[in-house]
C-alpha cells in the first residue's frame, strides 16, 4: 500500500510517500526555521502563510499529477498543532483526495512521532516510549499501534520548549535545543556550584512518578544566569548543567516506567530525541539489557514519512476520515497545569 503523506503541524513543510509503512519511496521538507529566527520561536500566523507559499512546490517534488494514480490513499496531520498551519495541510490533502478519489487519512501526531523508530525497525511490543519535543513531553505504554495508554505527561512547559526559553534567555538564537546541545559539549556541568546543583523540581512521588515539570527548572536557571558574572565566558557551562538537569529528568521518568512495568524495551521520538547527551544516555541502557529504539536524527523532528507510515497501519485498521475531517490543536488528556492522570 502507498500512501502520500503531508506534514504542517507547526514549522515544517513537508510530503512524503511511503510503501508498506516502512519503504520511503520519496520525500521533501521546506524548514521555516531561517524565517522565525527574527523572533526567537514560531510566529503562528507567519507559520501558516508559509505553508501556503510552500505547501505545492514541496509536493511537486515528490510526486506528480501523472503518479497519482499509484497512491492508495492520501494521509495527513490532524492534530495537536498549530491550528491554522495545521489546516493548510488538511485542506491539501482534503482536495487531493476529493479530486482523485483516494481514501483520507487523519493521523495523530504524536502517534506519528511515536511511529518514527518504526520506519527504520521492527520494534517489539509491549514498550515503554517517550515522545519528547518543542511542544510534547508524553511517556507511553505502548501495547500494540492502537493499543497504549498515557502514563505521564509535562505539566507545565515541555523539554523542548525549555530549552528553546533558556536560549532566548542567554541571546542564542532559535531553535534552542541545538545551540544548546552543542556548546554543552564544550562545557563541564559541575563547574560551578552555582549552576551545578540538582535543580530537577518533580520528585518520584505516587502522583508525579511518570510526570515531568520545566517550568521552575527553566526558572532557577534564567534567574541564576542574571547575575552571573562573564556570562559569556561561561556559556557552555551553563548549558551543559541545564542539559543534564532537563535530560536527567526525562531518564528517571522513563526507566520508573520501564521497572514498574517489567519491561525491557525503550522507543525514543520526537524533535529532543536529537540531542546528543540524551541519544547516549538512552544508548548506554543497553549494557543493562534495554533495547533501545530511535530514529536517526533526520526523522526526529517533523517529517511526512512518519506520518505516511504510521498512517498505514490506521488504513489496516479501518480507521479512515472525510472531507468532513477537521484539524484540532490539542490533545483532549494533556492540559498544561493538569496532570494526565
Amino acid at each position: 500500500m502507498r500512501i502520500l503523506g503531508i506534514e504542517t503541524s507547526c514549522d515544517e513543510t513537508s510530503v512524503a510517500l511511503v510503501e508498506d509503512g516502512k519503504r520511503i519511496l520519496g520525500e521533501a521538507t521546506y524548514s521555516q526555521i531561517a524565517v522565525h529566527q527574527a523572533f526567537d520561536g514560531v510566529v503562528p500566523e507567519i507559520a501558516s502563510r508559509q505553508h501556503l507559499v510552500h505547501i505545492l512546490p514541496v509536493l511537486q517534488k515528490v510526486i506528480s499529477v501523472e503518479e497519482m494514480t499509484s497512491v492508495d490513499a492520501v494521509a495527513v496531520t490532524q492534530g495537536p498543532g498549530l491550528i491554522g498551519s495545521l489546516l493548510v495541510g488538511l485542506g491539501v490533502a482534503k482536495a487531493i483526495s476529493y479530486s482523485f478519489g483516494k481514501p483520507l487519512i487523519p493521523v495523530n501526531h504524536i502517534e506519528a512521532h511515536l511511529y518514527a523508530p518504526h520506519l527504520f525497525a521492527d520494534i517489539p511490543f509491549p514498550y515503554i516510549g517517550l515522545v519528547a519535543s518543542g511542544g510534547h513531553t508524553l511517556l507511553f505504554l505502548v501495547r500494540g499501534f492502537h493499543n497504549y495508554e498515557v502514563l505521564g505527561s509535562t505539566i507545565d512547559d515541555a523539554v523542548g520548549e525549555a530549552f528553546d526559553k533558556l536560549a532566548k534567555v542567554l541571546g542564542l538564537g532559535y531553535p534552542g535545543g541545538p545551540l544548546i546541545d552543542r556548546l554543552a559539549q564544550e562545557g563541564n556541568p559541575d563547574s560551578f556550584p552555582e549552576l551545578g546543583k540538582r535543580l530537577s523540581l518533580l520528585p518520584d512521588t505516587e502522583r508525579d512518578r511518570y510526570n515531568f515539570s520545566y517550568s521552575g527548572l527553566k526558572t532557577a536557571f534564567t534567574y541564576r544566569v542574571q547575575h552571573l558574572q562573564d556570562k559569556e565566558t561561561k556559556l557552555p557551562h551553563i548549558c551543559a548543567a541545564f542539559q543534564r538537569e532537563a535530560i536527567d529528568l526525562l531518564l528517571r521518568k522513563s526507566l520508573n516506567a520501564l521497572r514498574d512495568n517489567h519491561l525491557s524495551t525503550f522507543v525514543l521520538s520526537g524533535g529532543v530525541s536529537a540531542n546528543s547527551y540524551l541519544r547516549s544516555q538512552v544508548k548506554a541502557w543497553e549494557k543493562e539489557g534495554i533495547q533501545t529504539y530511535m530514529a536517526p536524527l533526520a526523522y526526529c523532528g517533523d517529517n511526512a514519512a512518519m506520518v505516511a507510515g504510521r498512517a498505514y497501519h490506521d488504513a489496516l485498521a479501518g480507521k479512515y476520515g472525510d472531507l468532513r475531517t477537521d484539524a484540532y490543536s490539542r490533545l483532549e488528556y494533556v492540559r498544561k497545569g493538569k496532570r494526565s492522570s
